[in-house]
């Protein structure tokens, strides 16, 4: 099952307004979403927790975009990385998603560039992070409300991608369809794409 290791979700309500949320912004259901439906409360609950980061942080979507291509980049999770690398690609451009993939921020502004390598941190080995690191962070121009909020905001995704990878979930062949080429190409790790 491209959706996962786990068979189908009992059908439920809050399930499917989970369904019904991604049919209305994509066109069809993502196989993450059919995976969260286990415990479709949680998913929602998640997210909500990451909009009250993104709030406090005053994170951008750019921002947030950097953040988790970073992140799912350095977690070798294809499914997030092919669906934010998109985002980024739209909100940027695509050669700017690619780079950042592949972790050389060749298109990313020197605080775009602090963000990103925070968030590697953050993934590979968290307890390896030094003071200087913030330092770096607030000579960008972050402050330490900032840096919480984007740090919460990295863990959090984390998580998520963790669910996803660990439990079998595909990245979606409608997703892969839409991601550009060069984004596409950058991510050559993680799970394979749903059939």
């Amino acid at each position: 099952m491209d959706h996962g290791f786990l068979g189908e979700a009992p059908q439920s309500t809050a399930a499917e307004g989970l369904f019904d949320v991604d049919v209305e912004e994509l066109g069809y259901v993502m196989n993450a979403t059919r995976l969260w439906a286990h415990q479709p409360e949680a998913m929602p609950a998640l997210f909500d927790v990451l909009q009250l980061a993104t709030d406090a942080g005053e994170l951008s979507f750019r921002e947030r975009a950097i953040l988790v291509t970073a992140c799912a980049s350095s977690l070798g999770d294809s499914y997030c990385s092919l669906a934010w690398g998109r985002k980024l690609a739209y909100k940027a451009d695509p050669t700017t998603a690619a780079a950042v993939l592949v972790g050389t921020d060749s298109e990313l502004t020197p605080a775009e560039h602090a963000l990103a390598e925070w968030a590697r941190g953050v993934v590979t080995d968290p307890n390896a992070t030094t003071r200087s690191d913030v330092d770096g962070l607030r000579a960008a121009g972050f402050s330490d409300k900032k840096v919480f909020a984007a740090t919460l905001y990295v863990a959090l995704r984390l998580a998520f991608s963790t669910v996803n990878d660990a439990l079998g979930s595909r990245p979606d062949a409608e997703l892969v369809a839409s991601v550009p080429p060069v984004v596409r190409d950058a991510v050559n790790y993680g799970r394979p794409a749903a059939d």
